[in-house]
């Protein structure tokens, strides 16, 4: 498909906000504003060490389009991301570790909001890492919201997961606290836990200042889940159609378990 990179300048980025009790969950919202009909619209959904803006709204100096969102902006689809509850913008107030079931509650608190807002039917969600968790289980809690499902990056027993077992051994450290320290070394490592040189150094270091400017602690509530509760979805329950991804080197996502969930999901399309 032929994108212009042009289009990318004319893309508006507004502020939103919901609420989910005492809980203030911060919306971003990007899309073209001479648009006259939308080709749907997307809610994009964070992982475990990073907000939302970082993640699918990022600007790197002269590499067009490192901003997802901007991408299908230009596409014709109206797109939206939200801070999970302990995340960037949001509230970060509760004495909670802010794990899987938690961020698929903020997912229904959000996705009201913007059918709500933009009068809109069903959307479709794209989840990455234990943000394709929560994807999961909100898809499983609200097929009626959710028009197609991507899981990014996703984990379902974590049956032949390197990364997930060597982070299972701090998993007592992880149980002491509701947060854990996070800084620009720690994002840097990330980049180089399964597979070096897979992404370009700038857009490693744009990205790494991008999320230590809203955090310098991230919750442990989908580390704690990930390192002991799996599986936290059930393929069965999940009716809408489905697509699974994984990267190349993903050292969390075992191919075998994957394709075993894959097979286990109801929707032929």
């Amino acid at each position: 498909m032929m994108i212009n990179a042009h289009l990318e300048s004319a893309v508006v980025g507004e502020e939103h906000w919901t609420e989910k009790g005492d809980v203030k969950l911060f919306m971003w919202n990007k899309f073209l504003p001479d648009t006259a009909e939308k080709k749907g619209t997307i809610l994009f959904v964070h992982g475990s060490s990073m907000a939302s803006q970082p993640t699918f709204d990022l600007h790197v100096e002269g590499r067009p389009f490192s901003s997802a969102m901007n991408y299908f902006a230009t596409l014709g689809y109206d797109t939206w991301c939200v801070d999970m509850e302990g995340y960037g913008r949001s509230s970060k107030h509760r004495d909670i570790t802010c794990d899987i079931a938690n961020g698929a509650d903020d997912l229904a608190a959000a996705s009201a909001y913007i059918q709500n807002y933009r009068n809109c039917g069903p959307m479709h969600v794209y989840g990455i890492s234990s943000g394709a968790l929560r994807a999961a289980a909100f898809a499983e809690r609200h097929p009626e919201r959710v028009a197609r499902l991507a899981l990014d990056a996703f984990v379902w027993t974590g049956e032949g997961s390197p990364t997930l077992a060597d982070r299972t051994k701090k998993l007592p450290q992880f149980l002491e606290s509701n947060r854990r320290p996070i800084d620009y070394a720690f994002v840097q490592s990330i980049f180089n836990r399964d597979h070096p040189d897979c992404v370009e150094p700038r857009v490693v270091d744009a990205f790494a200042a991008a999320i230590c400017a809203l955090d310098d602690s991230m919750p442990n509530g989908t580390y704690i889940d990930m390192c002991s509760r799996l599986p936290l979805v059930d393929p069965e329950k999940i009716t809408v159609p489905t697509i699974v991804l994984r990267g190349q080197y993903d050292g969390i996502a075992g191919v075998p378990d994957l394709l075993k969930f894959f097979e286990k999901l109801p929707n032929p399309d």
